[in-house]
């Protein structure tokens, strides 16, 4: 004996159906939020654990309230059980991320830290659309920041060859 599916009041796809579909729509950036709530709810938990730990009496022979301690150790078992929960469902959101991004080729690190460019060099690294080694890379950039320090300092000699044929030109204009 099978039961019908059920059908949403609003026609259309059964409501099973679309909670399948709900589930598989669910993108890698909110399941990562998701994660890290799950880890965020983990640590509190684990902290409200070592606090009832803390404040628990252990029954070592001192006179202690049997309804109090049951009471405690209720407390830690359900924080117990609700920790382990957690841990799946961090275990489930892993899961879920590693097969999401399992297509997804690596990129190495070395390509994600940006580097101050010129824009007319960034523009023709990109219409010849060559991919180099990062480390081929660097070294270019190195050698290019030693150009324009190199040229920054020629550039003062040169203004300051100036001001001084400038201030030369002047005193002979007024000696004349």
């Amino acid at each position: 004996m099978t039961t019908p599916p059920l059908v949403s009041p609003f026609g259309g796809l059964p409501q099973l159906q679309q909670q399948a579909q709900a589930a598989r729509d669910v993108n890698t950036a909110s399941l990562c939020r998701i994660g890290q709530e799950t880890v965020q709810d983990i640590v509190l938990r684990t902290m409200e654990i070592f606090q009832l730990l803390r404040n628990m009496q252990l029954p070592n022979g001192v006179t202690y309230q049997p309804n109090t301690h049951q009471d405690r150790l209720g407390k830690l078992q359900e924080h117990l059980r609700m920790l382990s929960v957690l841990f799946r469902k961090l275990r489930l959101v892993y899961d879920k991320c590693n097969e999401n991004c399992a297509g997804m080729e690596s990129i190495p690190p070395e390509q994600l830290i940006p580097f101050v460019e010129d824009d007319n060099s960034k523009h023709e690294d990109r219409s010849a659309g060559q991919s180099r080694p990062p480390t081929e890379e660097r070294r270019e950039i190195l050698e290019v920041n030693k150009l324009k320090q190199k040229n920054q300092q020629l550039k003062q000699i040169m203004d300051q060859l100036r001001n001084l044929i400038w201030e030369i030109n002047s005193m002979l204009a007024v000696r004349s």
